[in-house]
């Protein structure tokens, strides 16, 4: 009989995962004692169970300007090289712990240089991070590979440079570019210059978009800049018609139908897509239309502190939700792995070698 689906058993599950923020999974104890450590004064508490609750709660208390001052705390102990290695190096072995074994991890390196790191010591730092915690996941039998994703802000100038520096770095673990921050009056096309340059350098990028802003984002992002990846996309629903509840029946506009002929992925991330009020509740997320209309959909987390969730609990909620089996996991798994930003041969190898192996063992 198939492996009863239970989060236990989803975490011993391989998965895959695209998006996920550096600055937004600390530890909360790793928040405190960095803190101490630096001198940092600014956290409402120093007992780590009330901090993570209050991470979480900001983040759902439906205040963007909340839900930002969480990412001031985690980024105010992130501005030495010690505590860039140690959190990169805690994020990797805390995936593992979650049964991810491939993750690209994304972070802004502008944003930890307030006490004086230039960008080339905070990327080589967090690298540092992600190479110490990728051999203390060896030594414990697990196998995970880690890519990074190096974000410029869209609201801030000067995205050519951190694209040069992702470029610069690619041979050292730097798997690709995105932008991030808020999309509402930051338009993708405001560094089609920095998109040009990554297309001339056979380079991979990624745009977050169809967040918090609707299809004219997603359009920029694909026919202007010409992203590979949506981060999020869920506002792509709004170019879908669906007719009572069957989704046979959808009728697909131009963009979505443009996004799901050419396979271009979707970096969804249920939990934060309901902080961020991509809806109401997760039976009316999108991702369970675009799911069945099968849009090339992948899982992800987004902020596991301030979302409070892992890889594995976001599927155990799609799972109770939608009725997904091990087949529908296996499914957004090798659609995240057909999407990364390595080799075609390392992708086959991680899903031939342990993601089919994995879910064929669950499922028999």
């Amino acid at each position: 009989m198939s492996t009863p689906l239970t989060l236990e058993t989803i975490r011993s599950a391989p998965k895959v995962l695209l998006h996920d923020h550096l600055d937004g999974g600390l530890r909360p104890q790793t928040v405190i004692e960095l803190a101490d450590a630096s001198g940092y004064r600014g956290l409402p508490t120093t007992d780590a169970g009330v901090l993570g609750g209050w991470f979480r709660d900001n983040a759902n208390s439906g205040s963007l300007v909340r839900y930002l001052e969480g990412f001031a705390h985690t980024c105010g102990v992130m501005q030495d090289e010690a505590s860039l290695v140690r959190v990169a190096a805690e994020a990797v072995e805390d995936l593992a712990a979650d049964g991810v074994v491939y993750a690209e991890i994304r972070y802004a390196p502008e944003l930890n240089t307030e006490k004086g790191l230039s960008l080339e010591q905070v990327v080589e730092a967090v690298q540092e991070g992600f190479r110490v915690g990728t051999a203390r996941v060896a030594e414990t039998g697990r196998t995970i590979r880690v890519g990074t994703l190096l974000c410029a802000m869209r609201q801030n100038e000067g995205w050519l440079r951190i694209a040069e520096l992702a470029v610069r770095y690619r041979d050292l673990g730097v798997v690709g570019f995105d932008i991030a921050g808020p999309e509402a009056g930051f338009p993708p096309t405001r560094g089609l210059d920095t998109f040009e340059y990554l297309r001339r350098q056979n380079a991979h990028f990624t745009i977050h978009a169809g967040e918090a802003f609707g299809l004219p984002s997603i359009w920029e992002a694909i026919q202007h800049c010409g992203a590979e990846r949506l981060g999020h996309g869920v506002r792509i629903v709004d170019d879908i018609k669906v007719s009572g509840n069957d989704p046979a029946g959808a009728e697909l506009g131009r963009l979505a139908a443009y996004v799901r002929d050419r396979r271009i992925p979707l970096e969804m991330c249920p939990t934060s897509n309901l902080q961020t009020g991509a809806a109401q509740t997760l039976a009316d997320h999108p991702i369970g239309l675009l799911a069945e209309l099968r849009f090339r959909v992948t899982v992800n987390t987004d902020n596991r502190l301030m979302s409070d969730c892992t890889l594995s609990s976001e599927f155990a909620a799609l799972a109770e939700t939608f009725g997904y089996g091990w087949a529908d996991l296996q499914w957004f798994t090798i659609n995240a792995m057909k999407s990364a930003f390595i080799g075609f041969d390392e992708r086959l190898a991680i899903i031939n070698g342990l993601v089919k192996p994995g879910y064929a063992a669950l499922s028999a």
